[in-house]
């Protein structure tokens, strides 16, 4: 299998990168998927997206490799043992890890362990406060530190959103729906 690095591609592309989440990757046409990689939850890879970059959401790197993926999701609450280790599995595979935070202090406690090259910001908001989960994105941003690639979690983002998210600095978004809607009049290189 050729390498396909998801740092890689969303470092190299003008502008924010997306990355289109599916449900069936054998139902998105194949000029869309251009945009950037592809996001997968619990399914197979299919051929025709082989050579674009494939992050995973998987319990294990191993499921993660299975699949075909290209990098690897672990949630920053994991337990810091458990955490070290699902990174080193990871590396030992070949795979990127992306670590999904929630909050300011997930970003510090994954730095202290793991030092990842990429964060998945989440930005999960409580439903007893009226900070949209657009905000709670942006504010997370700063503590990501410089160097670090930062990818959003806002699958019903607008294009307005990802304009936001790209100005202030956001490396790539995590999307679904209409990807030519998303992305404007083109769709971005990467």
């Amino acid at each position: 299998m050729t390498s396909r690095r998801l740092s890689q591609a969303i470092a190299e592309g003008a502008g924010i990168s997306l990355l289109f989440e599916l449900d069936d990757p054998a139902a998105v046409p194949a000029e869309g998927l251009e945009a950037g990689g592809v996001v997968l939850r619990g399914t197979s890879l299919h051929s025709g997206i082989s050579v674009l970059p494939v992050l995973a959401y998987c319990p294990t790197p191993d499921e993660a490799a299975a699949l075909g993926a290209d990098a690897v999701v672990v949630e920053a609450s994991t337990d810091e043992e458990e955490l070290v280790a699902f990174a080193d599995r990871a590396a030992e595979l070949g795979l990127e890890l992306v670590v999904r935070a929630d909050d300011e202090d997930d970003v510090s406690r994954v730095l202290d362990s793991i030092d990842p090259e990429i964060f998945l910001l989440a930005g999960r908001v409580d439903d007893d406060t009226e900070v949209g989960q657009l905000e709670k994105l942006l504010s997370l941003l700063p503590d990501v530190p410089a160097g670090k690639l930062a990818i959003a979690e806002l699958s019903d983002a607008t294009r307005a959103d990802i304009e936001e998210l790209e100005r202030a600095g956001v490396d790539a978004v995590v999307v679904s729906g209409d990807l030519d809607e998303l992305s404007g009049d083109a769709v971005p290189d990467v």
